[in-house]
């Protein structure tokens, strides 16, 4: 197999550009380098799809693998400096067969080199294709300095791992008058996890106290407390969260951490004066509930193709636009879950850190001492990063920054507050970024709302309200090719709507489970690239946007209405 045959492939199943054959060409004369090699380096297809074809190439099957499987009986059998000079790796041993992973299974001196290997050691040969970043992770259980790192910790024995955060509900009940009130605050904070709330409301009142949840973005009351009892249990959360007691005329902020149901559950807790005492909102932050992959966040199969497709992107800005409240941060999170491997440098900069992530650097800024969203991109910079999130381009000077990391071979991930994906380009040109380099660095805008999602079995057929066919049919005319073949709804056309069941198990009798997001993307283009350039006017984005076959947040949400995800009078309240 050649170079040449892989990147025809990869071409012909649309995983690589036309355009990029010239360009790997030249690119590999230049540097002397296999195109396959530079097609892996610069993450231009993802390494699964590279290897499956070359696994169909080469009739040679294509297997992931799990370093931690391997242990150093196997790697025993295949030298360290033998596997890194014939890029092959042992996976497993049976019986009189040794199996083997290769990187380039044509190659004929690694084929020699296991053949010897073999015959050493009376065993028949076994091969598969394998990725470079397995291979790496192979590579590195050969290194002695786990090994040594591993004894060290032994020798130390057992650590307790320390965590200012971390909190139990019950602790620090010091009198018998101290007990009900902890009771209280500990059965709210876990009723709130077992109801899937996002936030908590602790309201003083003349006469009460009173509690809601919001759950599916709507807040509703949960119970009320006498107004006596106010004071201590606002002091309850204010200690759990280490706020000041003695501080009552100035909003805090504070977080803890404690386990619920055998989960670690975050709490952000935010104080706010009134003439009643104390109000509270506490943000609950769920990592099994608020961490998504993209296949969860209701993305139709066709813009989930194109952020992926800008996701895998080497570098470039991926924005994401929408109100407060409409999910930007939790598609972030997301993108990153996809993007997070042990070879990829992941820094964060965020205001707050809603959720803790392995294997990414997360860092929260605090503009009261000058560390901002500018101040942080310019340290991460030195932080020999990947892949760059900013919570919010907020400024000028974070935009342009921002900017230039993008155009410096960082993927940038970002949010910004405009009414749709479009608006995305209008507003940096407010933020004095110039349009020449906006070609250059952006990769995607995505804006999306959030609707709630019907009970699959709360929800009941009903035709379509007699003003709402008009928006349907110019809905479904303007769908892109791709989406219109399998669009098929006709006229009468049937929506759903909620009747809740009592004793529904699924949805405990609210007809809602959860809440899907409505989205839509505008990809940078050659011809938006160009428009750009030369100068533009909305209009001129609008027919850009058409000529792209965008499929508008309304739009897609008339698609999940008409195939009974969402309620269609919510989509038009929210897409108006």
């Amino acid at each position: 197999m050649t170079d040449q045959e892989l990147i025809q492939a990869l071409q012909k199943k649309g995983l690589l550009p036309a355009a990029a054959s010239a360009k790997l060409a030249k690119e590999s004369a230049l540097r002397q380098r296999d195109m396959e090699d530079i097609v892996y380096e610069e993450r231009l297809v993802p390494e699964a799809e590279v290897a499956q074809t070359k696994s169909e190439l080469l009739g040679i099957p294509y297997k992931k693998i799990e370093a931690d499987s391997i242990g150093a009986d196997l790697l025993n059998l295949i030298p360290k400096d033998t596997s890194r000079s014939y890029q092959v790796i042992p996976i497993e041993k049976r019986r009189d067969l040794l199996v083997v992973g290769m990187l380039h299974p044509d190659n004929l001196q690694a084929q020699e080199a296991l053949r010897f290997i073999a015959k050493q050691n009376r065993m028949s040969l076994g091969v598969y294709i394998v990725t470079p970043s397995d291979m790496a992770a192979v590579w590195r259980k050969y290194a002695p300095y786990r090994t040594e790192i591993e004894a060290a910790v032994k020798e130390i024995g057992p650590a307790r791992r320390t965590d200012d955060l971390m909190v139990t509900l019950e602790e620090g009940a010091r009198t018998a008058e101290d007990a009900p009130i902890i009771k209280i605050v500990a059965s709210t904070l876990r009723e709130a996890v077992e109801s899937k709330a996002s936030d908590v409301h602790i309201e003083p009142e003349k006469d009460r106290l009173r509690v809601r949840f919001r759950i599916d973005g709507k807040l509703q009351e949960t119970a009320t407390v006498p107004a006596a009892l106010s004071q201590p249990i606002i002091s309850r959360i204010k200690v759990l969260a280490k706020l000041r007691l003695d501080e009552t005329r100035m909003p805090q902020d504070g977080r803890f951490r404690t386990q619920v149901g055998g989960r670690d559950i975050d709490y952000r807790v935010a104080t706010f004066p009134t003439p009643s005492g104390e109000k509270v909102a506490i943000r609950v932050l769920d990592p099994s509930t608020g961490l998504k992959g993209l296949e969860e966040l209701g993305f139709n199969e066709y813009n989930q193709g194109l952020l992926e497709e800008a996701a895998d992107e080497p570098y470039g800005m991926i924005l994401i636009t929408g109100p407060t409240g409409s999910g930007k941060t939790t598609t972030l999170y997301a993108i990153m879950q996809k993007l997070n491997r042990d070879d990829v440098n992941i820094v964060t900069l965020e205001d707050p850190v809603e959720y803790f992530m392995d294997g990414i650097n997360q860092s929260q800024v605090k503009p009261e001492i000058g560390y901002d969203f500018a101040s942080g991109l310019r340290q991460i910079l030195r932080q020999d990063p990947d892949i760059i999130m900013v919570g919010e381009v907020r400024d000028e000077e974070t935009a342009g920054l921002a900017v230039q990391a993008a155009l410096t071979g960082h993927l940038m991930l970002s949010t910004l507050h405009t009414n749709n994906a479009i608006g995305v380009i209008p507003r940096l040109v407010d933020l004095k970024v110039p349009g020449f380099l906006l070609s250059a660095s952006l990769n995607l805008m995505l804006a999306q709302r959030l609707v709630g999602r019907l009970c699959p079995d709360c929800r009941r057929p009903f035709p379509a309200p007699d003003g709402a066919v008009k928006a349907i049919d110019e809905a479904l005319a303007g769908l892109p090719p791709a989406l219109k073949a399998k669009a098929d709804f006709k006229k009468p056309y049937q929506v759903y709507r909620s009747e809740p069941k009592p004793d529904c198990k699924i949805c405990k009798g609210k007809g809602i489970v959860g809440r899907v997001a409505v989205c839509e993307i505008f990809k940078m283009t050659r011809e938006l690239g160009a428009l750009l350039n030369k100068g533009w006017s909305d209009s001129d984005l609008q027919d850009e946007a058409k000529r792209q076959g965008v499929v508008s947040m309304r739009t897609d949400g008339i698609l999940k209405a008409l195939q009974g995800e969402v309620l269609l009078e919510e989509v038009l309240r929210e897409t108006e």
